[in-house]
């Protein structure tokens, strides 16, 4: 089937680049016309802490809020304190563009909001003073123009930091964007010369990095258009980029060397073409399954970023094996013996059939098979222990790097403003079928907020019964169910903002941070709760934490489980054998726990925080889950290319030893030089700032050095020879249920003779 495709390609190569130029345009096209990103992709609307803010949202907030979004901003003066008339008088001359903004709901200073809440706007020293601007709309629109806001205040003789909601997520944006444009200028120049040291030749290194591009560009059009119908979180262009490029050009080169391998033996174009497909081409388009695959274990985590991350990953993979079968050979079979051109006389040729350092290298761990599985196992599983200490938490604003202006605004108002170090944990009282100022309810919701106050680390409550501590439960009772024009202000704006149609809110709060272990422990106390003909809700960003961890936890046993069972099949039609994939499981498992280790030892234990450049913190729940999905399947990518090349030296050989042997010896260079490839592309994303980004790049970078060294030049040969025949083992039934489905295909490629 490959050889035949390979064949059409080679008839119709012209036709084959202009539809290949004709989707490029339509991927082009799809980025310009495409959806918008989304900050999150909807992550937490189907959690309990989901629930509950809806509930906060649809009674509450809807109903009274004054602002969609805002802004945080911080004045200080060195020489002056914020009550000088001074310092006043040049904060409202700053402000004064705002005022009449029609996008500006209101704008509250020191100044303007009643006495008692004036200490909290004011710094612990006296010389810093906040502003909170309230936007009129939502986040996603306000990020439109916020800069132009901020750029009209004009601070004077004051310095001003931005910070809070709207500053936060367009910082989260613009270092995204930056992040990406690094990783590009580092990872394109570092991938050029690498594949010209691998192929010795320009214009045959200058191919793969081609189609690296295509696919690239086809993965974020298919991305943002995506976009259109789905919520796509902003992270899914870096991961499309990282993953694009990765397997593009890892794909391209094993289709270039077999090509070139092939007019080296003497074979015509269309030959050389058509045993490539057959070959290389059947190996990539196995891969490219086993790495979407990998990739959706994501989609296990549908209504959170993840699902559309891996529907992404999945596009540009689709799309990368897509030109590797189309556009490359197509570009190859016009070629012909031209790949070779701009040759590098520097490099020596490579050493003849069985010799060289690969050949040697599988027949010397072939010998001590034991000495060498062994220690190579324990050195996978002592890099994996810190995984053992794994403490997973949302990421925030410390995401963001040390130096950024946003981050610096954030860590200054929680350590210089009184009350901002305080976590609000909103406990939801919520009676479905009736209102909840009854006697009875006002009196129930007493009682709990005392006893919410009791908790360990609870510093008080606030809600509509916590106004006055002259007044007993009896009063507020007595009060709330009278009529609502005569009580007094306080409490007509305290039911505004605390009380709806059917709920109550009440504000716990605590100093412990907000994803601490006393904090999630308070959100469990709470929902432990129960009040008569009601129920006890929790939401705010603690109790999201914990139910993001929670549905993480949840859900990997099922995605992980499906992950391997699918994997196992595919190899199981590649090879033929159920033996090879239960090994190509176990030993990606042993990898991928040493990478998760060292990922545990670097970003929460923070030991290279200091030379990488951010702060040491809990892993995001998210981060495993994508390096999971990513790591899988290219750890599998590997497997499949260079176990087909075993299997095909093993079908002309008959010898188990001498296919382990050649297959290492003709896949060895090549896997080697992909997984440098894919190492400097994935650590220029470790460069990032955003610390996801950086984590997910080194943690790759990470996996992709063992596996391609500790795993595919010691475990495999070793634990192979081990195995002896046993490797192609299968029951009779599997083994003629693969005969009938044709997976198959290396088998029946002859040698292609010499041609004079």
């Amino acid at each position: 089937m490959f050889a035949r495709w390979g064949r059409i390609v080679y008839r119709f190569r012209w036709a084959t680049l202009a539809v290949s130029a004709v989707l490029l345009g339509l991927s082009v096209a799809g980025i310009l016309t495409g959806g918008t990103l989304a900050g999150n992709g909807g992550f937490g609307a189907n959690l309990l802490a989901g629930e509950a803010a809806k509930l906060v949202n649809s009674e509450i907030r809807a109903q009274h809020a004054a602002s969609g979004s805002s802004m945080t901003l911080i004045f200080s003066s060195a020489d002056l304190s914020a009550t000088d008339p001074a310092f006043q008088s040049a904060l409202q001359e700053a402000l004064a563009p705002l005022t009449g903004d029609s996008r500006v709901s209101d704008v509250k200073t020191p100044y303007t909001v009643p006495a008692i809440q004036r200490s909290s706007l004011i710094s612990r020293d006296a010389h810093k003073a906040l502003v909170i601007v309230d936007l009129k709309d939502d986040l996603q629109k306000a990020q439109g123009y916020a800069p132009q806001l901020l750029r009209e205040i004009h601070p004077g003789s004051l310095s001003m930091v931005a910070t809070g909601q709207v500053p936060i997520n367009l910082a989260f944006n613009t270092t995204l964007e930056s992040d990406l444009q690094r990783a590009e200028y580092v990872a394109l120049p570092i991938t050029l010369l690498l594949l010209a040291l691998i192929f010795a030749s320009i214009v045959a290194a200058l191919l793969p990095l081609g189609v690296g591009v295509l696919a690239i560009v086809g993965g974020v059009g298919g991305t943002v258009f995506l976009a259109r119908f789905t919520d796509v979180t902003q992270y899914a262009i870096n991961v499309v980029t990282l993953i694009g490029l990765g397997v593009a050009i890892d794909y391209s080169l094993f289709i270039v060397t077999r090509f070139r391998d092939e007019l080296a033996a003497g074979a015509s174009r269309e030959d050389a073409i058509a045993t490539s497909m057959s070959t290389a081409g059947r190996a990539i388009t196995f891969s490219g399954v086993t790495v979407a695959i990998g990739l959706s274990a994501m989609l296990f985590f549908q209504g959170t970023f993840l699902a559309s991350m891996g529907a992404a990953g999945a596009i540009v993979v689709a799309i990368a094996v897509f030109y590797g079968l189309t556009f490359l050979p197509a570009l190859l079979s016009v070629l012909g013996g031209r790949v070779d051109r701009l040759r590098l006389p520097f490099l020596g040729a490579q050493p003849p059939a069985g010799a060289g350092a690969w050949h040697s290298m599988a027949l010397w761990v072939m010998r001590r098979p034991f000495l060498v599985l062994v220690p190579a196992l324990a050195v996978l599983l002592l890099a994996g222990t810190p995984f053992t200490q794994l403490r997973l938490a949302n990421g925030d604003v410390d995401q963001l790097p040390p130096s950024n202006q946003a981050r610096q605004g954030y860590d200054e108002l929680v350590k210089e403003f009184p009350g901002q170090d305080q976590t609000s944990i909103q406990a939801v009282v919520d009676y479905p079928t009736s209102t909840p100022l009854t006697a009875g309810h006002v009196g129930d919701v007493y009682d709990l907020s005392r006893r919410l106050a009791a908790l360990p680390n609870v510093l008080r409550v606030e809600s509509i019964v916590d106004l006055d501590p002259s007044l007993t439960k009896a009063d507020y009772q007595s009060l709330y169910s009278g009529p609502r024009d005569s009580l007094p202000p306080a409490m007509q704006q305290a039911l505004t903002i605390g009380a709806g149609q059917h709920i109550v809110l009440l504000n716990v709060v605590t100093n412990k941070q907000y994803t601490s272990d006393d904090a999630r422990a308070i959100v469990t106390a709470v929902r432990a709760e129960h009040v008569p003909d009601g129920r006890v809700l929790a939401t705010g960003g603690t109790a999201f934490d914990l139910d993001i961890v929670h549905f993480i936890m949840e859900r990997t046993p099922i995605a992980v489980g499906s992950v391997i069972l699918v994997t196992y099949i595919v190899l199981f039609l590649l090879t033929g054998s159920v033996v090879l994939p239960l090994k190509a499981v176990i030993t990606n498992l042993f990898s991928i726990s040493a990478s998760f280790g060292a990922m545990v030892w670097i970003f929460q234990e923070g030991h290279l925080s200091q030379q990488l450049g951010f702060t040491a913190q809990s892993i995001d729940p998210s981060i495993p889950v994508i390096l999971f999905s990513i790591v899988f399947g290219m750890s599998m990518d590997y497997e499949v290319l260079l176990i087909s090349r075993i299997q095909e030296e093993y079908r002309r050989t008959g010898d188990n030893q001498a296919g382990v042997a050649m297959g290492l010896e003709k896949s060895g260079r090549l896997i080697t030089g992909a997984a440098a490839i894919m190492c400097a592309v994935f650590l220029a994303f470790g460069l990032a700032d955003v610390v996801i980004i950086k984590a997910i790049g080194i943690g790759l970078a990470i996996a992709i050095a063992i596996d391609a060294t500790i795993v595919r030049i010691l475990i495999v040969p070793s634990v192979m020879r081990l195995l002896g025949r046993a490797n192609w083992w299968a029951p009779r039934p599997l083994a003629l249920l693969h005969g009938r489905i044709g997976a198959g295909e290396s088998h029946a490629v002859a040698p292609v003779p010499a041609r004079g």
